[in-house]
């Protein structure tokens, strides 16, 4: 009788949660149980938008130079496995969430002068040829007479 009892109460919350949970469902009247995606994949006002398609097992950029400033990483995984995207480098280490193929996450990062490793942390993808590097170089001063360089581009994404 115990035992009965303990467990009618432990189901009592969980019957409340999901009445609660279906009374606060969507009102679309469709009944469709799609879940929403794992964040959206707009770039944030005054942030450079840069694609990352995370297929498996390399990254590719849509840009090769940056210049310091304020960065939205749009991360789409068009691979089969799950991914994730970090950016590490003077500016610090900042990491998105993990995205489940066909999903895509936005990462925002401020980037300061230097280089930086931009690479998937999910399960020892990064060893697996999943990371590229990038340069940060401020604007060129241009000197009379000295000639102007372009930043070094990074690597396409299959590796170093």
């Amino acid at each position: 009788m115990t035992k009965t009892r303990t467990r009618a109460l432990l189901a009592l919350p969980a019957v409340a949660l999901a009445g609660l949970l279906a009374a606060c469902g969507g009102g679309d009247g469709g009944g469709s149980s799609t879940p929403p995606p794992a964040q959206k994949s707009t770039a944030p006002a005054g942030a450079t938008r840069v694609t990352a398609d995370l297929a498996d097992f390399r990254i590719t950029l849509s840009r090769q130079t940056f210049t310091p400033g304020t960065y939205a990483f749009v991360a789409t995984n068009t691979g089969h496995h799950d991914h994730a995207l970090e950016v590490e480098g003077p500016g610090g280490e900042n990491r998105s969430s993990t995205v489940s193929p066909g999903e895509s996450t936005t990462l925002t990062v401020t980037l300061k002068d230097g280089k930086y490793e931009v690479y998937c942390p999910v399960d020892g993808h990064k060893d697996l040829g999943m990371k590229t590097e990038i340069t940060v170089a401020g604007a060129p001063v241009n000197k009379p007479g000295t000639p102007t360089s372009p930043s070094s581009p990074s690597s396409p994404g299959n590796g170093y």
